[in-house]
């Protein structure tokens, strides 16, 4: 398998390559050249596969020229070690939960793949590697856990200073050793921006090997893929085999990419959902045909503050690029604050479920979206505990509760570090480490 950059050069690598460049060398964002498809036979037999054997038949056409079956069956096996449950919320509506890793966020998967990929991609006897990536919210918690204390590799994580919940935060600025985590002025998009400055400094490359583990990285995307064959396994189960609706919470547009690409494999689904909060280039794009990237606003789903996808190329590359084409599979909408709170809230009350700011915009978008007799599932991508503010605003009684629950969590001593998002200090501190 090798991968195409998306940009005009469409430059070819392997995916060693694609791994640890993270960006194509005009920074565009790399692509499998092809979708393999599955065979039949094993996507009829999905219901009787554990997590582990879905992954390593989904993953296998993507590595095998570089991971043998003995190192991926292992590399799976640790990767997808706590459950990804399928729960019924009502009768048409379940949810995926991916918050049972040690970070409660979706991310640990890729997180967890990707270190290990790393690691055995790149050995420790080889030059120390610096992992750089920026995170709105949940990306830097699975990558800081995803690589701690990994032998020759020291991760730098960038973050909107104020623009994270604490419990975020805590979960990045409490490990040390070889995690670095700054609190940089501005919003994610600033973050963003000096990533992809620093991948496309051939004079700091040159000095330093930089890599990312932002879902720019192919190896954080292919994993992805593995959720929704879990969650289409368990909805057949439970609803005779039809294909189900499948909405995602949706900001940087990388999770619901790898959703895309598991269709593209053959996985049965009947249709997909972006739900998205005030940032809404996507269904601004859907409806209208213009791409407008604007100033990121700054909402309670804050994983989802991006108003310029950067995984959105590689969603369109799916469609060949085609308008028409992609809105037949694919529909979008906004779910306000205000909404947010509401969906908790009547949630909680009506069905005894609990979700995360991300969770209810999925819920809602999901809501909005079935006909008829339809059925569906969203991913829940993050535990309330990670929210507990707003949680707390909502349902107070529920909060503390919930508090109590993870109060370890919010005592350990910080290691925080602060800059401006000036492009010059990045590098200064990336040269001394």
């Amino acid at each position: 398998m090798q991968y195409k950059s998306l940009g005009q050069e469409e430059q070819v690598v392997s995916l060693p390559e694609g791994v640890f460049k993270g960006l194509a060398d005009d920074g565009s964002l790399f692509m499998p050249v092809e979708i393999p498809r599955l065979q039949e036979d094993f996507l009829s037999a999905l219901p009787e596969l554990t997590l582990p054997e879905m992954a390593f038949s989904v993953l296998r056409p993507y590595v095998h020229e570089n991971l043998d079956d003995t190192v991926l069956t292992k590399m799976v096996q640790e990767t997808f070690s706590f459950p990804i449950p399928l729960v019924s919320v009502h009768d048409k509506i379940n949810v995926l939960e991916l918050f049972h890793g040690p970070t409660q966020a979706f991310k640990d998967v890729g997180a967890r793949f990707l270190s290990r990929l790393m690691s055995h991609l790149h050995p420790v006897e080889n030059d120390k590697m610096v992992v750089l990536t920026a995170t709105s919210g949940d990306t830097g918690g699975a990558v800081a856990h995803g690589f701690h204390k990994v032998p020759g590799i020291e991760v730098v994580v960038l973050y909107p200073e104020g623009k994270i919940s604490p419990y975020q935060e805590n979960q990045m600025t409490t490990l040390g050793h070889n995690i670095h985590a700054i609190a940089i002025e501005g919003a994610f998009d600033d973050c963003q921006r000096l990533v992809k400055q620093a991948f496309n400094d051939r004079s700091l490359r040159e000095q330093v090997s930089i890599t990312s583990a932002n879902s720019i990285n192919l190896g954080r995307l292919l994993p992805q893929m593995v959720y929704y064959f879990q969650g289409v396994a368990r909805s057949m189960q439970q609803n005779n085999g039809t294909a189900p609706v499948v909405c995602v919470p949706s900001g940087n547009f990388g999770n619901i990419t790898a959703a895309i690409m598991a269709n593209r494999m053959g996985l049965r689904v009947k249709r997909f959902v972006a739900a998205t909060n005030a940032n809404d280039v996507v269904p601004r794009f859907l409806e209208s045909g213009d791409y407008d990237p604007r100033q990121t606003i700054v909402t309670l789903a804050n994983a989802m503050d991006v108003g310029d996808p950067s995984n959105f190329p590689r969603m369109y590359a799916l469609f060949q690029n085609n308008l028409e084409e992609l809105k037949k599979l694919l529909s979008a909408n906004v779910v306000t604050d205000d909404e947010i709170r509401e969906t908790i809230k009547s949630v909680y009350n009506d069905f005894n479920y609990l979700l995360d700011p991300h969770s209810a915009a999925g819920y809602l978008g999901l809501k909005r979206e079935l006909w008829g007799e339809e059925h569906g599932f969203f991913v829940s991508t993050a535990h309330p505990i990670k929210f507990i503010e707003i949680v707390e605003d909502v349902l107070p009684g529920v909060a503390q509760k919930l508090k109590q629950d993870f109060q370890a969590n919010f005592d350990s001593a910080k290691t925080k570090e602060s800059m401006g998002n000036s492009y010059n200090s990045l590098k200064e501190y990336l040269l001394q480490l």
